[in-house]
């Protein structure tokens, strides 16, 4: 089963796809924010694009394991995204995949610049990847 995978940002979706066996992630994309119709049907061109039959969200729960604001507003962009889309969503802890990101990226010593472009997408592998290390 192919699944996508994002990472939901204030100014940016990165967004990751797995193989057909569901074995390992990749990076795929990024998706500037503008408003959420467009942000949905661009993530539904995805959903098209590589046959995926669920999409996993990074949800940003804190260290101590609350949910604070970055929940709250995760939360209500799920909320239209599953009004929109027919397969199934499902929230998977995050835990600092964009600072595990940033560093990544950091040892490859690529610049500031080109991190940026790439720092989202690659978040949403490393989220992506997470749940299919934890669900075989």
């Amino acid at each position: 089963m192919r699944i996508l995978g994002l990472d939901y940002g204030e100014k940016r979706i990165g967004v990751a796809i797995c193989d057909d066996l569901g074995v390992t992630a990749r990076a795929v994309g990024t998706i500037t924010r503008k408003y959420w119709k467009r942000d949905i049907e661009l993530i539904e061109k995805f959903l098209e694009e590589y046959g995926a039959e669920r999409i996993v969200i990074g949800y940003p729960v804190r260290l101590d394991g609350t949910e604070g604001i970055q929940c709250e507003k995760v939360n209500r962009f799920i909320d239209v995204l599953e009004k929109s889309v027919s397969v199934p969503v499902v929230r998977w802890n995050e835990a600092l995949s964009t600072k595990e990101a940033e560093g990544l990226l950091r040892e490859a010593d690529m610049n500031r610049k080109k991190r940026k472009t790439v720092v989202d997408k690659l978040a949403a592998a490393i989220i992506l990847q997470d749940y299919l290390d934890h669900n075989p």
